[in-house]
Order: C-alpha cells, then structure tokens, then sequence
C-alpha cells in the first residue's frame, strides 16, 4: 500500500473565489451522462468559463498562469449541492491534487477523499491570505502536509484541518478500496470461498 500513501501535496495553486459553489457549478449536469471519467478534466466549470459560442469568458481556469496548478484555494461550503462524483473527479482530472478552503459539502468532501485528494480547511481569514498570494504570485509554490496539518508557501504557514479517520486512511494509503483489495486478494479468495453464493468466483 505504500504507493497510495499521500503525506504531502506540492504545487502552484489556483485561487477559486464565492461561497457555496456547488457540484452544478463544477461540473454541469449534461457531461454525468458520459460512461466513464476519462474526460472529466474538460469540464470543470464549464458553464462559468466558456459561453454558448465556446468563447473563453473571465475564469481562474482559463488564466494561462495558473496552468498547472494542483492546488485548489476556495472558500465555504465548497462541493454542495447535488451529491455527484464526477465533480470531485473533474477537479482532479483537470490537475487538483488537493483543496484547502474554508468548509466542504461532506459527501463531497468524502468523494475527494476517496480519490485521494485531501481537502482541508483553514479559517476564512486564512482563506483570504492563501487566495490573494497565489492572485498576487501564481507561480509561488505550496505545500499541503498531512503529518504537520499545515499548508505553507510564499513564506506563509497555516493550520489545516480535517477528519482525522480521513487523515489516516490517507497517509496510510488505505483510502484506494481498489489498491486495498488488490493487496490483500487472497483473503478475499478465501473469503468469497467460504461463501456458498460466490463458488465458482474465487
């Protein structure tokens, strides 16, 4: 499991400002319709950054600078709304590795966890601080650490939270389910044996 071990999290950040931005707003309604993720990272905030002609309108995920970014600064009650995966999944294929902002939706709070994106919170003054530095200098480089509970760039360190079952299940890789059972597959062969519903698949 250690490859799914996640202590820390390092990269430029991109501000998102507004409070309740919700998963409609991540990522609109009419791209759930598609089979699988693989082109989630096309269209978070989709409806905000491109008009009906596929022109570009004013967005931090349309500025050049801020390509790259894998960090996500935002502000309260980020993810609520509709509880839909792909909006975790969308932020993540299009580069977020991690979210600090003030306060999460908890389903999809959950949802980022279970991809392996921790989202943490700081106050709203910390918020603040953390969305005017990466506006003022998008190329300063942050770091969100689990083992400490801070996130620190630009020559600024604040105290993150979050759950600490979810801090766990991160820094010790047991939030991949998949990786989880790949792992430990032969007890569940032999648990699916002793099942006399599952013969024939283990």
């Amino acid at each position: 499991m250690s490859d799914s071990k996640i202590v820390k999290i390092s990269g430029r950040a991109v501000p998102v400002p507004g409070d309740a931005i919700d998963t409609d707003r991540i990522i609109p309604a009419r791209y759930l319709k598609e089979i699988t993720f693989t082109n989630m990272g096309e269209y978070p905030f989709f409806d905000e950054r491109f008009d009906a002609q596929g022109g570009l309108k004013p967005h931090p995920f349309n500025e050049p600078r801020y390509k790259g970014a894998r960090l996500l600064f935002v502000n309260a009650n980020f993810g609520c709304g509709s509880s839909r995966e792909h909006a975790p999944q969308a932020l993540m294929r299009w580069g977020i590795h991690a979210i600090v902002g003030e306060s999460f939706a908890e389903i999809f709070a959950g949802n980022c966890v279970m991809l392996g994106v921790p989202p943490v919170t700081t106050d709203a003054y910390n918020v603040k601080k953390l969305q005017q530095a990466a506006h003022d200098n998008p190329q300063a480089e942050w770091t969100v650490d689990l083992e400490s509970m801070t996130v620190s760039g630009a020559g600024e360190s604040f105290a993150v939270k979050m759950p600490e079952s979810r801090r766990r299940a991160l820094l010790a890789g047991t939030w991949d389910s998949t990786a989880l059972l790949l792992a430990n597959r032969d007890q569940v062969a032999a648990a699916a044996a002793r099942l006399p519903y599952m013969t024939g698949y283990a």
